[in-house]
């Protein structure tokens, strides 16, 4: 039997892109990017020149080996740069583009968003996720402002901006230490607000106290460190999943999408997930700073994890050379072997490698600190999977899953 070859030419060729670098409207507690400003304090403007932004258009286009591309802008705050800046990259875009789709999407907190905002996205086909972490209770404990202030209602009227001018939108909701003890509450809240795509991200940070300013710690350091109070717990993670799934596979499936149980199903099915977190290898995945910067991915955007500059080395010797091979394969090549023996090894492939930072029972480093959670969710999840598996494979849907339970077959 012939053996695959790990290769990134296997994926699109895909970069996160930052024009305002980590500057933003809010100091969530959190947020692992802000800290990143430091890396750029002898830099005097966080701003991605026009300059840039056309050699990163054309050559992002021209990298390409697919026909459909996609642009994501970030932050920081992304529409902290004027909508004008936008209207340049459509314009660049449509020059470069050569009978190739263009498809964007960006990431707001949803504070800027106004009626103009708006009409821009809808009239571009814009795809805009909104950072929201469930009820006001739970979004306010972490997201504010400068001075202190709760940033709910701002989103919400963010929120409502997008749905009167049906522009498609998704939440990305932070889990942390205080809502993952609200599932329920949390999950109710966005099926009110009729999000039919959400994708749960748990928060997992550590704390260090470098020489040069850093408050978070790096992946590469492996050494016992502190872990951040706002930290989900394994347990909460895996808790959180579980009660989340039985309302969702009872009464919503096919209805509202929620990116990790989509994800998990492409796994069960042998499929490539549609989160990098739950894939075989990454690195396919990287980032660019406002100044050109490349970095391997956006949650190590620390000095060794560099690639280059767009200005002398091109996107294509970033990403696919050897270095960011070697990063994208050492996810599945340096499991500790409680990993590797794992029944749901295939479901998981050790999750983040940001993550792997435990020890397993016997003293071997590289577990992932999520892992027990992990585990009991797929564990729980797995008869249900399963029959959705049997469902796909047959060519049915995987919403007839709700009338087998409902039904009492499974």
């Amino acid at each position: 039997m012939k053996r695959s070859t790990y290769t990134p030419f296997a994926k699109p060729l895909y970069i996160m892109t930052k024009p305002i670098g980590a500057v933003c409207n809010l100091a969530c507690e959190y947020c692992y990017y802000l800290e990143k400003s430091d890396m750029y304090k002898n830099t005097p403007k966080h701003v991605m020149s026009e300059e840039l932004l056309e050699c990163f258009v054309d050559e992002y286009i021209n990298s390409q080996t697919m026909s459909q591309i996609l642009f994501t802008w970030h932050g920081g705050e992304a529409l902290m740069r004027p909508l004008s800046f936008y209207q340049k990259v459509v314009c660049l875009q449509r020059k470069y583009a050569k009978g190739r789709t263009i498809d964007n999407c960006i990431q707001t907190n949803g504070i800027l968003l106004n009626d103009e905002w708006c009409r821009f996205f809808k009239e571009n086909n814009w795809l805009v996720g909104v950072s929201i972490d469930g009820p006001q209770k739970f979004h306010d404990e972490y997201r504010k402002n400068k001075i202190g202030k709760p940033s709910f209602l701002q989103v919400m009227k963010g929120i409502q901006l997008l749905k009167k001018h049906k522009v498609e939108w998704n939440a990305m909701a932070v889990v942390n230490n205080y809502n993952a003890d609200h599932p329920l509450e949390f999950y109710s809240f966005f099926k009110e607000l009729d999000c039919r795509y959400i994708q749960f991200t748990p928060i997992v940070e550590r704390i260090t106290h470098d020489d040069d300013g850093r408050y978070l710690a790096s992946p590469s350091e492996h050494n016992e460190i502190e872990l951040a109070d706002f930290s989900v717990s394994a347990e909460q993670w895996g808790n959180f999943l579980c009660t989340i799934f039985d309302k969702w596979v009872r009464n919503d499936v096919g209805e509202f999408f929620i990116q990790i149980f989509d994800s998990t199903l492409a796994n069960w099915v042998g499929e490539e997930p549609g989160v990098c977190s739950l894939a075989k290898n990454c690195g396919h995945a990287g980032v660019m700073e406002f100044n050109g910067d490349v970095y391997s991915c956006d949650h190590y955007v620390f000095p060794e994890y560099k690639l280059g500059n767009i200005y002398t080395n091109t996107l294509v010797e970033m990403m696919y050379g050897e270095r960011q091979q070697k990063f994208g394969i050492a996810k599945s090549q340096d499991l500790p072997n409680q990993c590797r023996q794992c029944q749901y090894l295939f479901a998981c492939n050790g999750e983040c490698p940001k993550n792997r930072f435990a020890l397993t029972p016997d003293g071997q480093s590289g577990l992932n600190y999520l892992c027990n959670g992990y585990y009991r969710f797929f564990d729980h999840i797995a008869p249900y999977m399963d029959f959705m598996k049997k469902e796909l494979l047959s060519e049915r849907s995987p919403a007839n899953i709700m009338t087998a339970i409902s039904s009492g077959r499974l």
